[in-house]
C-alpha cells in the first residue's frame, strides 16, 4: 500500500514555497511519473520496448 506524500507548511511560510517543497519530494519519489506513466494502458510488448531502448 502506498503512502500519501505529505508537506507540513511552516508557520509564516508562503504556500509557494510548501507547494514547491511538495513537488520536489513528488519529483524525488518518482511520484508524478508514475502518474503520467498510468494514465493510459500500455501493452507489455510497449513497455518491453521502451525499456530496452531507454537502456541503450
Amino acid at each position: 500500500m502506498a503512502m500519501a506524500t505529505e508537506v507540513r507548511v511552516k508557520k509564516g511560510e508562503i504556500i509557494d514555497r510548501a507547494l514547491r517543497r511538495l513537488k520536489k519530494k513528488l519529483d524525488k519519489e518518482g511520484t508524478l511519473k508514475e502518474l503520467r506513466n498510468r494514465r493510459h494502458y500500455e501493452k507489455p510488448s510497449e513497455v518491453k520496448r521502451r525499456k530496452n531502448k531507454s537502456h541503450r
